[in-house]
């Protein structure tokens, strides 16, 4: 069977399956073909023990709320020479008595599927476009046992994908930057150095195709990554099917939004937020269900007890199972575990090697950060001739662009070094002890705990220059010009290409390894902890010639300015906690003198609003994107096609 390695595959998709949610069951596989298992039929629900989280990936939690989603998600291979395989999923949910042929398991008022691609292609935008018409077929049909669309659907595709490139427009169809970048502005670069760093970063918003797009998304960005970089990316094992709860730690308060301001505003800053930091989000949880109970708003439980929540799928299997239980796991199903079901989280031996098989040799670190290494690593990945892409997504580092609460133990499996991962579920973002960072994507906000890694990933002038060259490129090409080819600058390609030139260059700089002057631009800082991760110890073990053609130095070095002064500041107010409440302060107590002096005497009145619009004025000036040039007299550099 070619999903099992054992032959060649036949074309890029390896299966289409049909998962349904079942009132009894839960989440099924209810056909497959061909059969995922070679010794089981079409329409067995068995599954590899490598994929038991299939049906619970294509079927996400809380899908019942939307009448229709779209999941890109990432299976282990079946077998240890296979790469990851990628999968796509539509959901839709049409009304039980709308079937035509309706048959006896269906006691609820909707029905809910969703159909899926295994393939081993990350054609992610591609395949969606052809599996929502087909799903939209096969819901039309009002009759779920004619299943011959499928099995046209798998011949088409295979006949269809068969040697298609991965390059070009195909791979990055639905990934828009430009969408990104007016929604998150400068915070895309955070992103992107966070993830060079290789820290453990979730991604939350609902519902799943919002979510899996930012991710993937941010991905595109980083040259070669979608089409080359991610086959590595989802090698981890399944929990054992003895024990299936999930252990819930309470969580850490005071994680605090990221910015990029000088040390003392950051200490300042997280002190403020510590004494009076409130959780956003009290409403309603998944699927309309009350507000689950946050772990830190729980009476504190003494350490010597041990006690543990956990999270358990509901045992019942009677018709009285709610549908809530099953797709949103409600508060009902959080038990408090007794003393034969404690257990002690998992902890790194003293001796533990996150990267054994890793044939590499660390000497005593230089001046520069540097370590001394085995020449020669290799990443497993197709590169270019400049050692793209980067080997982030290998080494037990995840990409999971939607991960299931049945595999909420990755987080904090000893083998798992980091990852990228996206959810939906509010548990998830309880737990921010788990991750590096949390990105809140509906509120474009950057969560992290650390003030360490904060100071890391502060912005510097330079990096500040670049963000604003995008954004203003970005929001001065707003009119949709690039639907005929003709529009670069500011384009999807535009900023794929800026980001290609910010690696590049980032990489060159790297090598200058007495030139702190050249790396500050990046935030010296940032580099030393970056030529600490695996990806540039792969790199940097390997000659790429190429790279002698790339100058090193920040795209947008340069003398500072009072230009840089004023996109600092406005940097500043926006996105620090403590220029936020300087802003509503300052505007709060304009309105309140304004309304006083007008009760004391037109004249005050009226110079009092004059000041109120002259600093009104002032924050509307600084909240402009500003357009800041490297050097006197010099444009901004800029990839070309």
């Amino acid at each position: 069977m070619e999903s099992h390695g054992k032959d060649e595959p036949k074309g890029p998709v390896l299966h289409i399956v049909v998962v349904g949610f079942h009132h009894k069951k839960g989440c099924q596989v209810e056909f497959s073909y061909p059969p995922l298992l070679p010794e089981e039929g079409h329409d067995s629900s068995a599954l590899p023990e490598e994929w038991k989280y299939l049906p619970f990936l294509a079927l996400p939690d809380g899908a019942h709320n939307y009448q229709e989603d779209t999941v890109y998600f990432h299976l282990p291979p079946l077998h240890v020479d296979l790469k990851c395989v990628y999968g796509v999923s539509c959901y839709r949910q049409i009304e039980a008595k709308a079937l035509k042929v309706r048959q006896a398991d269906v006691t609820r008022e909707t029905v809910q599927k969703s159909v899926c691609v295994l393939s081993r292609v990350p054609l992610y935008g591609l395949l969606q476009a052809k599996l929502q018409l087909i799903t939209h077929a096969y819901f039309e049909e009002k009759d779920f046992s004619q299943i011959s669309i499928l099995k046209e659907l798998y011949e088409h595709m295979n006949g269809s994908l068969r040697g298609t490139a991965l390059e070009g427009s195909q791979v990055y169809l639905g990934l828009s930057p430009r969408d990104l970048i007016l929604h998150f502005r400068h915070k895309v670069l955070i992103l992107f150095k966070l993830i060079l760093l290789e820290k453990k970063v979730l991604f939350y918003v609902s519902p799943v195709n919002r979510l899996v797009g930012a991710l993937m998304t941010v991905l595109s960005l980083f040259p070669g990554m979608i089409e080359h970089g991610l086959a590595d990316s989802s090698h981890y094992r399944p929990k054992s099917s003895v024990s299936e709860e999930v252990t819930l730690e309470p969580g850490i308060p005071g994680s605090e939004e990221f910015v990029s301001v000088s040390v003392t505003d950051i200490a300042n800053a997280t002190q403020e937020l510590v004494s009076g930091a409130t959780e956003e989000g009290e409403g309603l949880g998944q699927g309309g269900s009350p507000p689950l109970k946050r772990a830190e708003d729980s009476p504190p439980q003494p350490p010597s007890t041990g006690d543990n929540n956990h999270l358990k799928p509901p045992s019942r299997t009677s018709p009285e199972s709610s549908e809530s239980d099953w797709e949103t796991l409600d508060p009902s199903v959080l038990e408090e575990g007794g003393a034969s079901e404690q257990r002690d989280p998992p902890q790194l031996p003293e001796t533990f090697d996150p990267e054994p098989s890793l044939p590499i040799t660390v000497q005593p670190q230089s001046v520069s950060g540097q370590a001394s290494l085995t020449p020669g690593l290799v990443s497993g990945l197709e590169e270019d001739q400049y050692g793209l892409p980067l080997a982030i997504f290998t080494k037990g580092y995840l990409c999971l662009p939607y991960m299931a609460l049945q595999q909420h133990h990755l987080l904090s499996d000893v083998t798992v070094r980091g990852f990228v991962a996206g959810a939906t579920n509010i548990l998830f973002r309880q737990q921010r002890h788990l991750s590096d960072a949390v990105v809140e994507v509906e509120e474009a906000r950057i969560q992290i705990q650390d003030p360490e890694l904060r100071k890391l990933l502060s912005l510097t002038t330079a990096d500040l220059r670049f963000a604003d060259y995008l954004l203003k490129h970005v929001t001065e090409n707003r009119e949709d010009v690039f639907l005929d080819g003709t529009g670069w600058e500011g384009g999807d390609e535009w900023i794929r290409a800026q980001f290609g030139l910010y690696v590049h260059s980032l990489l060159s700089s790297s090598l200058q390894q007495d030139n702190e002057k050249l790396l500050a631009d990046y935030g010296v800082p940032f580099i030393s902890a970056w030529k600490n991760t695996h990806n540039y110890r792969v790199w940097h073990s390997n000659k790429h010639p190429a790279m002698a053609e790339i100058t090193p130095g920040h795209p947008f070095q340069g003398q500072y300015s009072v230009a840089d002064v004023k996109l600092r500041l406005s940097h500043s107010v926006q996105n620090s906690e403590r220029g936020k409440k300087l802003g509503n302060a300052v505007m709060t107590t304009s309105r309140s003198v304004v309304q006083t002096g007008k009760a004391v005497g037109q004249s005050v009145g009226g110079a009092l609003t004059s000041a109120k619009s002259a600093m009104t004025s002032w924050f509307t000036t600084l909240a402009q994107p500003t357009a800041v040039t490297g050097t006197a007299g010099t444009e901004h550099p800029t990839a070309k096609p």
